[in-house]
């Protein structure tokens, strides 16, 4: 590493400026010592963003994103323009794609930086180490690095250097964080001396942050993770694959992921995109799996994105000859897949490794199944991190005790989805996020213009009032966000300025209480301890029993600890099954694992003694597959499924049934 003395260390040696950086290197343009501790209730303070992409310039090959977060030869060999965009920007291929015009710019980066980083610009670095620094500086506490990758967009890509195996992206992905680590410790002396600190348990984050440092959590973010893609339907990885890939990643420090992400997989279902990104995303679909996306009419309020009949002339060029993206009915705006088999036992192995489940991408079908699964064990580590999840399961996700925030859109509209959950963060006492998604291909805030009539002033001073923030510079580039929009992680300080400006104070409090709720949700999902089943192996005796030759129907089967097994009634709609606990305990919680014939209209009643029966909860709503029903707790001996109403032509028929004092 290039090391040079910092202009004015000498002056100000506070624990917070490192003895040496590379020389010449970004400004950070923060005075004053970061804040340390917590709050009087015992809170860490600070911002949390929940997704963001350090290293995605290692992911799709290695060219798609332009520049290095960091680099051991200085600022000049971190920031150059991938190869390709010399001398004009000519051959900026993807550029021209997402961006549009002709993709032709300045392809110096330091020291003018003349057209990038931009807001508008996604190809190019925005993770400069000494920019993360900033917003560090300003307040941020927790950041989740999402490894990602597409091995799609790597394969059709023009230009790369290396594999597009996900998993092997992945993989250096993690390796480059670690590197980065130790890069920035060089700086302050050693092993353990730097603000960039990864984080493999919620301990050791309220650990860093205490002492005023940066908790940095790894995450991943694929389309085909562990190798988990289908093609023509037919999953291509296995539950040994599952269970092997969930350990690699554990090793390797991840602690949350998505198990679907753009394209459909052996996994999940995904939720669209709009327009021609949607289109183009939907040929990637296509040479991915064989197959485009499938709509249904959605079952629920909930729903998936409009695809859209946008073109995208560039990729539907990609497609074989005779072979057309289709269109959609308009009033079918859900993913036909949910999660699969398979996704179903990822999802119990993430809970099993006390993982955070990501549910932004998942289709709506997806995502309530997960929720189901989830809400059986009332486990909580369930994440929302960039506003790609239907704002109505917001509470669901609240009452389980997970974590939400919103993708890094303009302040204006940032504040006005922030008020939209308002009352339930206040109901929940929760707080709040942001998912800057910086080089994850998404665009960000574009400035409110120099004559806007509330600018952001600087200098200003940060959230907890104890750092002056300044216009950031780096080599002869000075950023104002007013003029210059969101153009690197370096600006999300004066973008939490713009907020409370724009916003008001109330939604850059609940932001700074967000590092609070996010370790807490990670806390609360490594403390989860399955519920004892309360009825596992009960006596149990039910109104009636399918009869089969075969096999058993027996209520018996309903609480026998085989998923493969069942209870099954005569096909009416007033029947019942009922289990003997032994002995009474306290009941909360109920859960019913059906079979396609279900309960679309029932009751959960308890006795203390098998005569006199309480209605604790009841629908008319059931939708079959997994449900849980909580309550106050009740004290009672024998706990009893009573149909109303059938969902089908069949009778009631359940795999498993839990019974729960917590």
């Amino acid at each position: 590493m290039v090391l040079g003395p910092v202009p004015g260390a000498a002056a100000d040696n506070g624990w917070w400026n490192p003895t040496a950086r590379p020389a010449p290197d970004s400004q950070i343009n923060v005075t004053g010592e970061p804040f340390k501790g917590t709050d009087a209730q015992g809170n860490v303070r600070g911002f949390v963003d929940a997704h963001d992409h350090i290293m995605s310039n290692e992911g799709f090959g290695g060219r798609l994103i332009c520049g290095k977060p960091f680099s051991d030869a200085g600022i000049a060999d971190a920031l150059k323009d991938c190869p390709e965009h010399y001398p004009d920007g000519t051959l900026a291929i993807f550029d021209f794609i997402t961006k549009g015009g002709d993709g032709k710019h300045d392809p110096d980066g330091w020291p003018t930086f003349k057209d990038w980083p931009a807001h508008d610009s996604l190809t190019h670095q925005q993770n400069y180490y000494a920019w993360i620094e900033r917003a560090w500086r300003g307040g941020q506490r927790v950041l989740v690095n999402d490894l990602v990758t597409n091995g799609v967009i790597c394969s059709v890509y023009f230009f790369k250097d290396r594999s597009c195996d996900e998993m092997t992206a992945i993989r250096l992905e993690a390796k480059k964080t670690y590197d980065m680590q130790a890069f920035v410790d060089k700086m302050y002396g050693g092993p353990g001396k730097g603000w960039f600190r990864i984080v493999t348990d919620s301990a050791q984050a309220r650990e860093v942050i205490k002492q005023g440092k940066l908790a940095v959590v790894l995450g991943v973010e694929t389309s085909e993770p562990f190798g988990c893609k289908q093609i023509l339907d037919i999953a291509q990885c296995s539950r040994a694959d599952i269970d092997k890939g969930l350990d690699e990643l554990y090793n390797l420090g991840v602690r949350s992921m998505f198990l679907c992400h753009k394209f459909d997989n052996a996994l999940c279902g995904v939720r669209f995109d709009e327009g021609a990104l949607g289109t183009a995303i939907n040929v990637g679909q296509f040479l991915s799996t064989g197959t485009f996306w499938k709509t249904e009419q959605c079952a629920g309020p909930q729903h998936d994105n409009p695809i859209g009949l946008a073109p995208a002339a560039a990729a539907e060029k990609q497609l074989p000859a005779g072979v057309a993206v289709p269109s959609y009915a308009s009033n079918a705006q859900c993913n036909t897949r949910g999660l699969t088999d398979l996704g179903d036992y990822a999802v119990r192995g993430m809970m099993k490794r006390k993982m955070m489940l990501e549910l932004d991408h998942m289709s709506v079908k997806a995502a309530g199944q997960a929720f189901d699964i989830l809400e059986t064990e009332s486990y909580p580590g369930v994440i929302s991190s960039h506003s790609w999840m239907d704002l109505g399961w917001m509470e669901r996700l609240y009452k389980l005790g997970g974590f939400a925030g919103a993708y890094m859109g303009g302040s204006e509209g940032f504040s006005a989805e922030a008020k939209r959950t308002d009352a339930l963060r206040e109901k929940y006492n929760v707080g709040y996020g942001y998912g800057t998604d910086m080089n994850g291909v998404g665009g960000w805030p574009g400035p409110r213009g120099a004559n806007t009539p509330n600018p952001v002033t600087y200098p200003f001073r940060s959230t907890d009032g104890g750092s002056v923030i300044d216009k950031v510079t780096t080599g002869q580039r000075t950023w104002d966000l007013n003029t210059d929009g969101a153009s690197h992680y370096g600006l999300v300080p004066d973008w939490i300025e713009d907020i409370r400006i724009t916003g008001g104070q109330g939604v850059v409090d609940d932001l700074f209480k967000g590092a609070e709720s996010y370790l807490r949700t990670w806390g609360n999902s490594e403390q989860h301890k399955a519920g004892v089943n309360l009825a596992a192996g009960a006596a149990a005796s039910a109104s009636s029993a399918e009869w089969n030759p075969f096999i058993s129907y027996a209520p018996g089967r309903a609480v026998d600890g085989d998923r493969g097994s069942r209870w099954a009634s005569d096909w009416n709609d007033d029947q019942w099954v009922q289990f003997d606990l032994g002995s009474p305990a306290l009941v909360k919680r109920v859960t019913l694992e059906w079979e396609r014939a279900y309960g679309r209209s029932y009751r959960i009643e308890l006795s203390p003694d098998g005569t006199n029966w309480q209605t604790a909860w009841s629908t008319a709503s059931g939708d079959g597959g997994l449900d849980t029903a909580q309550f106050a707790g009740v004290p009672a001996r024998y706990v009893r499924v009573h149909g109303a109403g059938r969902g089908t032509q069949w009778g009631y028929s359940l795999y498993e049934v839990g019974v729960y004092s917590s």
